[in-house]
């Protein structure tokens, strides 16, 4: 009876404990969550509230203060909400068309890949088309981003810079400027006063986030917020900052090149999958309307003779088709453990390529070291690239270079079948352009393009046996 009295009444809930990481809750405090496997993640919450009858639960609903009304859908005001042009085509296409007022941004990469010097442009743009814009850096001086933007051109009488690590003096300086952009360069360097931990730390960052976030919000500011990154090439810090915030963005390179991508991996206004083109120089970063080419040697070019080990490919990067080479070379090996080393391409899938086509199509390797990797330094997560870098492989094994001007497209199954994949007919219209006429595709594909040879293989033993034919 007394356990049925209490839980009509309702029971005050216990504590309990939340991983500061992901989020995740646990009824007692252990040294490990449980979710992400983090160690020292878990902190203390406050009781929730006591649950009263009914009427208890109306008096308090009562209370709250409501801070807009609830109405149709269709009767919602979208104009405040209207996308503007960041003046940067290939950030625009990544976003979806352009910034939303009161959207807060992520901007991820490796130190030194350019992410400041591409804010410090959609800034000065943003700037030049009439809304002011505010920098806030806590790595560098003012001097130090002035010199920049001497040198980048961006120099722009209604771009702001500020060098400031407190958060209060961060959201005065917006109070003040009242700019249209904010960028923070970086959130791990912004620090709260009255939060325990560093700056950087998680308590820090989640704080932090979530002011620039209910400013955003109540100003109608677009946010963006640099972001560092762990070796693995994760953002760093809790992974509730990706949830908090409206876009994720990843800024990759690789230093050796001038080459830069720009992928979404979370857009709340728009496409998750697209990717943007930049290059790198010491003017600054510009766009790349066009990048079909960059990832092509000398010899991966339509109407050029190729060199043995190579094959071309065309990856989807969201709606756009990236022509792209993969090159692969067999070596004898004098190592008892042959090596297989990857570079740009998925370790795993080139293993079970390598496996499948050992098996299948009776090509060895045992007794081989086998390379694997791409051209321009992009990479080809996507499976339609498994049936080329079969042909790059088998082309080096037996050391005869495939005819100039082919192209492979699909994916491989362990049964050594070739897979459908998505967007052929775009995937070849782009080789095209590029000059290359022949074309290796999974059955079923039904794809005609004017001037281009397209072969439909079953299987990849079906691809060996044309790869040669001209």
């Amino acid at each position: 009876m007394t356990s049925g009295r209490a839980t009509a009444s309702g029971r005050t809930g216990s504590a309990g404990f939340r991983c500061s990481g992901c989020g995740a809750e646990s009824v007692r405090w252990a040294g490990r969550c449980m979710r992400c496997h983090e160690w020292g993640t878990l902190e203390a919450q406050a009781p929730a509230p006591r649950r009263g009858s009914a009427l208890g639960g109306a008096r308090t609903a009562a209370a709250a203060v409501v801070t807009a009304p609830a109405q149709s859908v269709v009767a919602v005001d979208v104009t405040a909400a209207r996308r503007r042009p960041t003046g940067i085509d290939e950030l625009d296409r990544v976003l979806g068309g352009g910034l939303v007022p009161g959207a807060v941004i992520l901007l991820a990469g490796e130190p030194g890949i350019g992410k400041s010097t591409l804010l410090l442009e959609v800034a000065a743009r943003s700037a030049a088309g009439g809304a002011r814009a505010l920098v806030v850096t806590g790595e560098e001086s003012a001097a130090q981003v002035r010199l920049r933007a001497e040198r980048t051109g961006a120099l722009q009488e209604d771009l702001w810079i500020a060098a400031e690590t407190d958060l209060a003096a961060v959201l005065r300086h917006v109070e003040e400027v009242r700019p249209a952009l904010l960028v923070v360069d970086s959130v791990q360097t912004i620090s709260a006063a009255g939060v325990d931990g560093a700056a950087g730390g998680v308590t820090q960052v989640r704080e932090v986030t979530a002011a620039l976030i209910r400013t955003a919000k109540a100003l109608g500011l677009a946010i963006v917020l640099v972001g560092h990154v762990t070796k693995d090439g994760l953002v760093a810090g809790p992974r509730l900052l990706e949830h908090l915030v409206d876009v994720v963005l990843h800024f990759e390179g690789e230093r050796h090149s001038t080459l830069r991508l720009l992928r979404a991996g979370k857009n709340r206004y728009g496409p998750a999958a697209e990717v943007g083109c930049f290059e790198m120089d010491d003017g600054g970063i510009h766009g790349i309307a066009d990048p079909s080419g960059l990832f092509l040697s000398r010899s991966g070019g339509g109407g050029v003779a190729a060199v043995p080990g190579t094959c071309v490919t065309v990856t989807m990067e969201g709606r756009r088709p990236l022509v792209a080479e993969v090159q692969a070379l067999v070596a004898e090996s004098s190592a008892q453990v042959p090596r297989r080393a990857v570079s740009g391409l998925d370790p795993a899938r080139v293993a079970m390529i390598l496996a499948v086509a050992e098996r299948r199509a009776g090509i060895r390797y045992g007794r081989s070291d086998v390379y694997a990797a791409t051209v321009g330094g992009v990479r080809l997560a996507e499976p339609a690239a498994d049936l080329a870098t079969a042909l790059a492989v088998v082309s080096a094994a037996r050391d005869r270079p495939l005819p100039a001007g082919l192209v492979a497209i699909g994916e491989v199954g362990l049964a050594g079948e070739v897979r459908a994949v998505g967007g052929v007919p775009r995937r070849l219209a782009a080789a095209a352009r590029l000059g290359f006429r022949r074309a290796l595709v999974p059955t079923g594909s039904g794809t005609v393009v004017e001037g281009m040879t397209i072969a439909e293989v079953p299987d990849l033993v079906g691809a060996i046996a044309q790869m040669y034919e001209t």
